[in-house]
């Protein structure tokens, strides 16, 4: 841009202006459009360097639904000391990171879904709890989940839903399987 500046006094000032075309699209081809990385790993290959600030922006993707209340929402907050605000933030982090982990294995199994959709479908499992009087003694509970869809049903296989429900003690039918 070219410009002038025109007057003495503050109310003869007078700015004039014009684009230079022929400047501005040397500018465009030298430089627009292309960015510098400036690194000082000096041992890492410049394949890593590159990916490592692309993969920046899942970074910031990942703040961004902590401020989702449909993913992990972080806010309201109401805490007060330092060590409490702490503890939060750490929670709030260790459950997104868990989330994504869900939705890594979720890819792997061939199920494409963002967080914010694998949530929302486990989250629609719901777990019912029967009370009923047994022959003596205090009503007996059994725990079901409701009904679920086939999506809700595969998301449940991939996450092992069922190895962190609640167990009948000494019921070795509704035990987890064992890991290896």
């Amino acid at each position: 841009m070219h410009w002038q500046l025109t007057g003495e006094a503050p109310k003869d000032l007078r700015l004039s202006w014009r684009v230079d075309t022929a400047s501005r699209a040397a500018l465009e081809e030298e430089l627009f459009g292309k960015q510098v990385l400036i690194s000082d790993y000096d041992d890492y290959p410049i394949v890593e360097i590159v990916a490592g600030y692309r993969s920046q922006s899942e970074a910031e993707f990942s703040f961004r639904q902590m401020k989702d209340p449909h993913v992990v929402r972080f806010a309201p907050m109401h805490h007060w000391t330092d060590h409490n605000i702490r503890v939060h933030t750490f929670t709030c982090v260790l459950a997104l990171q868990i989330a994504h982990l869900m939705r890594y294995q979720a890819r792997r199994a061939g199920r494409h879904l963002s967080v914010r959709a694998l949530l929302d479908e486990l989250g629609h499992i719901g777990e019912t709890v029967l009370l009923y009087q047994g022959e003596r003694g205090r009503p007996k509970a059994r725990r079901m989940l409701t009904e679920t869809t086939p999506t809700q049903q595969r998301l449940s296989e991939i996450v092992s839903l069922d190895r962190h429900a609640p167990r009948r003690p000494g019921n070795p039918s509704h035990q987890p399987p064992a890991t290896s």
